[in-house]
């Protein structure tokens, strides 16, 4: 009987295989209910709803800060010569193309070239607007025999009568030409630009203009501008436009008025708004009982956020002018009725006032809801250790709810800062002569009217008697109302992100 060799390497016993449990994926059948009950195609509505509204957002954004920052760049000039012999001298604003028809192509009084030249290119023409001082006008190139840019082009920018657009051809003092020539003169002039009694005369399409000196508020030779010049007349007219007044009926200076109304107007509503609607927010919230009338309060504070804006100016018009403010200048400046009302006319007071009503409804319930997000852990620990409520509310529930509160101070900012309707009837004015804030006593003369961005832009774009030459500073002055509502944003901000980290660890 023979055995197996015992020198041979056991075999280690196979580990067991582990069987892969197959679970059958169940099959996905078809849906029993319609993709609308599963709320898919909601989602993608509302996101794509969002999408297409932030891009309307950003595009007028955009639109806005391309248009606003290039208004003060300058720009070269061209003098175009037509085929009857008119000439125009100016600045090129925009060009663009459109198709002549058959009918208007007949009526034209064009050579037989020109027509032909119409005909080849399919009655397509390209007409450009250019800008001759306040005044602009659109040349079509059919109609166009010569286009040149001359070097010695001056733009003098006046106090009064706008830009002037010509050829510099001699500086006088006197009424006596002491310098001749474009060169000659401009460098006089760059020498001397503040002689008494000197004056600049030009050479326009519509003859020989002479401008004092002492009217010109700058003056440049638009096509020998260097790069470093251009920069230097850029930032000149931005100073000029946010720390000067406003002139030619508010087509040409700056805007100073108007960002300090602005600015004062927001501040005020800002204090005027936040203690009355935290006040009312924790009476609600904390306070009252839950029922019928708090109900109705939190409907009618939601309605209220609905109502037109100009029915708070209706409104704000009637009760803090006509009522209030009539009834304190009989009490207190009765000698000045009824020729001059103090209150009894709209103001920076009642401006702020109207303002505050229209926000209120935000900051309440901002309040009310930053109220409710206190954990009750936290009140719950308060009343444990012995405080009453108002201590609870003073020393816990108010600070831990303060960013929340400053949220609605945001929102109510940016809303009220943008308003126009109601101060056209409690307050603002279109040119104001006199600041509400100054260094004469009391320094804040609250019965003043005050200038304002949002009505001076709507001034600008509806008002003015010139709306060409006044389109780009629509442009301008809402990019300036944009940037100072983020600013006065940002600083809210600021404040909230220092409340919440200086908050953040208050826990029982």
């Amino acid at each position: 009987m023979s055995f197996p060799s015992t020198s041979a390497t056991p075999l280690a016993p196979e580990p067991p295989r582990r069987e892969r449990l197959s679970v059958p994926r169940p099959r996905r059948g078809r849906a029993q209910t319609s993709l609308l009950a599963h709320g898919e195609p909601l989602v993608w509505l509302t996101g794509g709803a969002l999408a297409v509204a932030l891009a309307m957002i950003a595009g007028m954004l955009l639109l806005i800060v391309v248009a606003g920052i290039a208004t003060f760049w300058p720009r070269p000039v061209f003098e175009l010569t037509m085929s009857d012999g008119r000439r125009y001298l100016g600045e090129l604003v925009e060009a663009e193309t459109m198709e002549l028809t058959p009918t208007a192509l007949e009526k034209l009084n064009l050579g037989a070239k020109a027509r032909a030249a119409l005909v080849t290119r399919d009655r397509k023409t390209t007409r450009t607007r250019i800008r001759t001082g306040n005044s602009f006008a659109w040349i079509e190139d059919y109609r166009l025999k010569q286009v040149s840019q001359p070097s010695s082009a001056l733009v003098i920018e006046r106090l009064a009568g706008g830009r002037l657009y010509g050829q510099l051809t001699a500086a006088t003092v006197d009424g006596k030409a002491v310098a001749t020539g474009p060169i000659e003169a401009w460098n006089w002039y760059s020498e001397r630009s503040h002689a008494a009694a000197s004056a600049l005369t030009l050479a326009t399409p519509a003859g020989e203009v002479s401008v004092p000196t002492s009217q010109i508020v700058r003056a440049y030779p638009a096509n020998r501008l260097s790069l470093g010049n251009k920069v230097g007349i850029y930032l000149s007219r931005w100073w000029e436009f946010i720390s000067t007044g406003p002139r030619e009926a508010n087509t040409e200076g700056g805007v100073f008025p108007a960002i300090v109304g602005t600015f004062v107007m927001t501040v005020f509503m800002s204090l005027a708004v936040v203690p009355f609607g935290v006040m009312a927010a924790l009476y609600i919230r904390e306070y009252a009982r839950a029922g019928f009338v708090v109900s109705l309060v939190r409907i009618a504070v939601n309605n209220l956020a609905g109502v037109p804006s100009i029915v708070f100016g209706v409104f704000g018009l009637g009760f803090f002018c006509y009522m209030m403010g009539s009834s304190i200048d009989q009490l207190l400046f009765a000698d000045r009725l009824p020729a001059q009302p103090t209150f009894g006319k709209g103001g920076l007071l009642w401006a702020s006032f109207t303002l505050a009503l229209l926000t209120l409804p935000v900051v309440i319930v901002a309040t009310e809801e930053a109220l409710a997000a206190v954990p009750r852990s936290m009140r719950e620990g308060s009343y444990a250790c012995g405080a009453s409520k108002w201590q609870t509310i003073r020393r816990i529930v108010l600070p831990k709810a303060m960013p929340g509160i400053m949220t609605g101070l945001i929102l109510a900012m940016a809303r009220g800062a943008g308003e126009v309707a109601p101060l056209m009837l409690v307050g603002v004015t279109n040119l104001a002569f006199e600041l509400p804030v100054d260094f004469d006593f009391p320094f804040v003369h609250l019965d003043r009217k005050f200038m304002h961005l949002g009505f001076h832009i709507y001034s600008l774009g509806f008002q003015s008697p010139n709306s060409e030459a006044a389109r780009p500073l629509v442009f301008t002055t809402t990019l300036l109302l944009i940037t100072l509502i983020g600013c006065l944003n940002l600083i809210a901000v600021w404040l909230r992100s220092r409340l919440r980290k200086r908050y953040a660890l208050g826990q029982f």
